[in-house]
Parts: C-alpha cells; structure tokens; sequence
C-alpha cells in the first residue's frame, strides 16, 4: 500500500481509534507453493493494549493448511471510502473538467504472526472476548468446554491469536491540496449524501483541523 506524507496518520492514536470501530477485514495469508493466496472476510478484535487481534474460523476452511505451513500474515481493513469526482478536485486556476477523479479511504494493515487455537477451554476463552466486544450488554450464554449451549460446538472450529508485529494506516483525504478545494469537496460530499459521503466528509474537516 502506498502511503504518501500527507495521508499517513497523524500518529498511533488516529488508527487505533479508528480500528476500534472497524473490526470486519480481510485476512491475507500465503498460499502454499502454486497456489494462490487465501484471502478470508472475518469479524475479529483487536485488543490494542497487547497488540493482539482474536477471531475464529470453520474447521473446514481450506486456509488451515497454508497458515500452518507460514504463519505471517496481514489483516487488512479498509472502510470510508468514497469516489470523488474530477471536478472536484480542481485547482482554481484551472477548468473544472481538468480536475483529476480519485478515491478517498481509509486503511489499516496489521502484518501478524498467527497462532492457532485448538484447546477447548481456551477457544471457548477467545470467543467470550469476542462476544464482549461485539455485544457488551451481554444477550448470550458464556461459552465453556463441555457446557451447555455452545461446548459441543467447539470442535467445529479453530480460534485464531494474531500477534500484530508492523502497522501500515492510511487515510486519503485530500491533505495536500489547498483549503478552497478541500472546502469544496467538503460541500460535494455533503450535497451528494451517498453512502460513506458523510464519513469521508468528516474525516476530511477533521484532518483539515488537525
């Protein structure tokens, strides 16, 4: 991913927070000699105090093989996105069609090695924390190795500890260009109100402040 000086984070606080409130990714992990690589949507949490990410996968996946074989892998987030039209982004002294079209984002990478989770009471563990961060006003049963309702289910999968070693964070919104365009890209995206209009909107005037 490329990341230019004027889209990477602010500092470390910028992409935690905003991490903290994106946990659906996609998890990228080598494939074996010939083979693709597998790349697997997942909901996970990420406690940022460790630097560790936990999540959870069917017995059944076809990832398994290839994890086991190589277990460094990359965790990729990317939400906020929006396209912007080239007219947009124009400079001033210039005509509006000669404006350049882009894509606004946010992204984070995590680059993990990944442990795999096979004992039950350990797993049973790793999905509690999960359920807390997903439903922290409770709702389910605690899962728990051979209890009632979720212990016989455990067989059925395969926890997953990521251990985060590098971060890669990048959030495109127009930092380099001047006030009056962010300005009136800031006003495009709110008279359009398309999905993620507000959000990118937002993350531009706060980047702006900032």
């Amino acid at each position: 991913m490329l990341i230019h000086p004027w889209d990477a984070p602010r500092d470390d606080t910028e992409w935690q927070r905003w991490l903290a409130d994106h946990d659906f990714g996609q998890l990228a992990v080598n494939g074996l000699p010939g083979e693709p690589p597998h790349v697997q949507p997942l909901h996970f949490a990420y406690d940022p105090e460790h630097a560790v990410v936990v999540t959870h996968l069917a017995r059944p996946n076809p990832l398994w093989p290839a994890l086991e074989a190589d277990p460094e892998v990359v965790l990729s987030v990317v939400d906020d996105y929006v396209y912007v039209p080239g007219p947009w982004q124009a400079a001033p002294d210039v005509p509006p069609e000669h404006g350049t079209p882009t894509s606004f984002y946010a992204a984070v990478q995590l680059r993990c090695r990944a442990q795999v989770v096979d004992d039950p009471a350990e797993k049973a563990a790793l999905l509690n924390r999960q359920v807390d961060h997903f439903q922290p006003r409770g709702g389910s049963a605690r899962a728990a190795a051979g209890e009632a309702p979720y212990g016989r289910m455990l067989a059925g999968i395969r926890g997953l500890r990521l251990e985060v070693r590098d971060v890669r964070a990048k959030f495109k919104y127009a930092d380099h260009r001047t006030d009056e365009v962010r300005e009136r890209i800031a006003a495009g995206l709110a008279a359009r109100g398309g999905p993620g209009d507000a959000k990118a909107r937002d993350h531009l005037l706060r980047r702006q402040r900032a």
